[in-house]
């Protein structure tokens, strides 16, 4: 009687699975396009006192692009750019006379200039130490508030947005008004993302940072 009750529930287990198996099948670009849709927080621009240019992660050059974008839209007459990054093997090349070329915002400068934004209006910030999205976000953030800097628009790419705007809203809360606004020319796909060996590659970052964030609370408390 036994062996007949525990070969139904077996049976029964075995017919669970083959029904879940067939709804991921069947549900699975759904599925994908969910996990590619939900990393994105777009909003509408409104006038703003700067435009920040988040520098942490990949398509640089399409944020700027954005940001230049917004400038000749007039939200805003003054962008904000960060960079700068210090490695340990840098600092030691550069104690040995290592000079860089030029200095490290000079490209930025130049690309914000093909879309006609004056060198004058551009405001680059110096964070060597920063790898990551919640340094960027304090290193700049607080710059911002030194100025009286009170409405923002940050532009990052598509992937970004949405921890980008949970990060800034968890450190400053109302002190900013801010708008996140998506790079357009970025070519994250969140309905093929997983056809693209680099859009998969940021989505595995994406959902690595958040959990490494969640793990780091975790761990601090």
């Amino acid at each position: 009687m036994s062996d007949n009750r525990s070969s139904i529930q077996f049976k029964r287990i075995i017919i669970l699975i083959l029904i879940v198996i067939t709804l991921l099948l069947f549900l699975w670009k759904s599925i994908l396009i969910g996990l590619g849709s939900f990393l994105i927080y777009d909003e509408t621009p409104i006038q703003a006192d700067a435009i920040v240019v988040l520098n942490t992660g990949v398509e640089y050059y399409s944020r700027l692009i954005e940001a230049a974008d917004l400038y000749n839209e007039g939200y805003a007459d003054r962008i904000i750019i960060n960079g700068n990054r210090k490695m340990d093997i840098e600092r030691e090349l550069e104690a040995k006379g290592y000079e860089p070329c030029c200095f490290w915002y000079e490209n930025g400068l130049r690309i914000l200039a093909l879309y006609h934004v004056p060198r004058n209006k551009v405001i680059p910030i110096s964070a060597e130490d920063v790898y990551d999205s919640t340094g960027e976000a304090e290193i700049v953030g607080n710059y911002l508030k030194s100025m009286g800097v009170k409405r923002i628009i940050i532009t990052t790419s598509k992937y970004h947005t949405k921890r980008a705007r949970f990060i800034w809203k968890k450190l400053y809360g109302n002190d900013f008004s801010l708008k996140i606004v998506s790079a357009k020319t970025d070519p994250f796909d969140p309905e093929a993302w997983w056809q693209d060996s680099r859009q998969i590659r940021w989505v595995l970052a994406e959902y690595g940072a958040w959990i490494y964030y969640y793990w780091k609370r975790i761990k601090e408390e």
